[in-house]
């Protein structure tokens, strides 16, 4: 492999999403140096950012009945039994909630946390206050997916927007089978995501915790089998 290959191989891929955003902080940037040289570096580095953020990379995610992986790359900022919101439409009963928190430095590519069928896609206006706090969960934008699983019941994920996030994209729709740890939206520029799961869930991760998106395993539903398998993207 030449050097230039295995540079190359080092350094992971750009979501299409992307595109638009870094030719504009591109542009900017030679904008900047027209104006004054150490600007433009200051746009540089910025470029260099918002191609990081719009970061790709393969995941490998492990595959086992009754497993929970993450959905987001971040940290794990609260773990509740907590009332879902209304639109998931699971009912009135506090569930175990998983609240992983992204900033602006994480990868923003969103990864469905189980395999499943969507059953509901339900996006819902809102305020745009700081992603970390317990009531942004009723107060922000906010993206609702709920999925069925094979015989461990229904999975809530929120893609909520935070206080610099004001665009949440979904890649997919209500009806469509979805692998654990295929992607299935984002949300530009630093936001949270929650996992509601069904009743009997265990949460197998902690406050604080790292996670990264389609490898972290947040929760066992009680699968039979104890064994993994992975699956490379």
């Amino acid at each position: 492999m030449s050097i230039a290959n295995s540079i190359r191989a080092q350094i992971p891929p750009v979501h299409p999403e992307g595109y638009p955003f870094i030719g504009g902080f591109a542009l900017a940037s030679l904008v900047l140096f027209w104006i004054w040289t150490p600007l433009g570096w200051i746009g540089t580095i910025l470029t260099v950012w918002c191609a990081l953020f719009f970061r790709d990379p393969v995941r490998v995610t492990p595959v086992r009945e009754g497993i929970v992986v993450s959905p987001a790359d971040g940290r794990v900022s609260m773990i509740s039994q907590v009332l879902p919101p209304a639109e998931l439409g699971l009912g009135d009963r506090p569930l175990l909630r998983i609240s992983i928190f992204m900033s602006v430095f994480n990868c923003h590519v969103n990864r469905a946390p189980v395999a499943g069928r969507i059953d509901r896609i339900a996006y819902r206006p809102g305020t745009f206050i700081n992603a970390e706090l317990d009531k942004a969960s009723e107060d922000n934008e906010r993206n609702s997916l709920v999925i069925s699983t094979a015989g461990h019941g229904r999975i809530g994920v929120v893609q909520i927007a935070g206080l610099v996030a004001r665009r949440i994209v979904s890649f997919v729709r209500e009806g469509q089978t979805i692998g654990a740890g295929e992607r299935f939206g984002l949300i530009r520029f630093g936001s949270r995501l929650d996992v509601y799961l069904p009743e009997g869930g265990k949460s197998l991760v902690s406050e604080g915790q790292t996670a990264v998106a389609g490898e972290t395993v947040l929760a066992d539903l009680g699968g039979a089998s104890e064994q993994r398998t992975f699956r490379a993207d």
